[in-house]
């Protein structure tokens, strides 16, 4: 009975949500965390998450029923209706805002969590998916909001770490996505769907993987030298990235793509989520007058 509404919200995409924006929130609480606030926080931004993902499920049931892996979803068989989903959709989202709310006690996460949900929704879902081979960058913002909400929750403030984490999360959804589009191609182009990989072909792909993965290194790095991260962060770090990087670039004489491109995508996952672990235990704030703030604890309170 509940499991119809449970894959509506893709509880795959939830629970990594959720592992970055827990991330960002413990890396902000500098080993003082109030786990309550942290609770509220997590749970809100995951059904805002699950909300965005119900919604697009309504906006992309047309497109669903052609690609294997998408025609068993409850709009596509009628397992559940259009305007139960769209109901389900549309109360997730102010309860989970409402839930951030109550944990982060002021405006500036609540904010960041509508843009992304904006960005992804109306914006990625509804125009630039069908439309753009750059629909991928346009939904990296919202993909890489979670753990800027986290942060910005317990600290109060948008400031270089959180600057740091959207260009970070950001980077990495180009690379995660385009390894999807290539070992899913023929799902997109039976829907029609112009992704990069696609449209421009999988050597340049994969070349702009290498990139971003190369960019995504130099990134993470800088939690550590702006001093909001630790030795063991920076160590993981850059082991992590130079795995990921050495697999992307192996790319280039593969004989089965479809499968390197599944290997580039789990070791994302990987990446990620250690990533959000050891920044959770190994992040400290720096000195004051290191700080680089663009909207203090005052702004949204």
């Amino acid at each position: 009975m509940y499991k119809p509404y449970l894959q509506l919200a893709k509880p795959g995409i939830v629970i990594g949500n959720l592992i970055a924006v827990t991330g960002g929130f413990l890396l902000a609480s500098h080993g003082s965390v109030d786990w309550f606030r942290g609770a509220l926080v997590a749970l809100g931004v995951t059904l805002v998450v699950a909300s965005g993902c119900v919604i697009n499920n309504v906006i992309d049931r047309d497109i669903d029923r052609l690609m294997s892996r998408t025609r068993n979803r409850p709009l596509v068989t009628g397992r559940v209706s259009v305007p139960v989903a769209l109901l389900y959709g549309i109360v997730l989202c102010p309860v989970g805002m409402g839930l951030l709310y109550a944990g982060a006690r002021r405006l500036l996460p609540v904010a960041l969590v509508f843009v992304g949900y904006v960005v992804h929704v109306g914006l990625y879902s509804l125009y630039m998916k069908r439309n753009s081979i750059h629909g991928t960058l346009v939904g990296s913002i919202a993909g890489a909001m979670p753990p800027v909400v986290g942060y910005c929750a317990a600290s109060g403030r948008f400031d270089a770490a959180a600057a740091t984490l959207l260009v970070m999360f950001g980077l990495w959804q180009i690379p995660h996505s385009y390894a999807i589009a290539i070992f899913r191609a023929h799902d997109y182009q039976a829907a029609s769907i112009p992704v990069f990989p696609v449209v421009r072909g999988f050597a340049a792909a994969k070349r702009h993987m290498v990139l971003y993965i190369a960019a995504f290194i130099a990134i993470t790095l800088m939690l550590g030298v702006l001093g909001y991260a630790g030795k063991v962060y920076m160590l993981v770090a850059l082991v992590a990235g130079l795995y990921w990087l050495l697999l992307g670039v192996a790319g280039r004489n593969v004989g089965n793509e479809a499968q390197w491109a599944r290997k580039v995508f789990f070791a994302s996952i990987a990446v990620v989520t250690v990533l959000s672990v050891t920044m959770s235990v190994d992040g400290y704030a720096p000195p004051a007058s290191s700080r680089l703030v663009f909207l203090t604890r005052g702004i949204g309170s």
